[in-house]
């Protein structure tokens, strides 16, 4: 039991070392992830539109 204790006395004295952002870095980051999140997944969706476009016109020649 003095193990699990330690673990998490020691784990709390991190948690005060760590420099949290500040509010507007949060933002700032959060935005910056779903922008990139958003961009993906648009570059993505129209990779497979295109593929399925090459899929289904190599099929028609069948």
């Amino acid at each position: 039991m003095s193990i699990i204790t330690r673990y998490i006395t020691e784990a709390l004295e991190e948690l005060h070392h760590v420099r949290w952002p500040t509010r507007q870095q949060a933002i700032r980051l959060s935005a910056i992830v779903l922008a990139f999140t958003i961009g993906a997944a648009l570059v993505f969706g129209v990779v497979d539109f295109l593929l399925s476009v090459v899929v289904k016109t190599l099929l028609s020649f069948s």
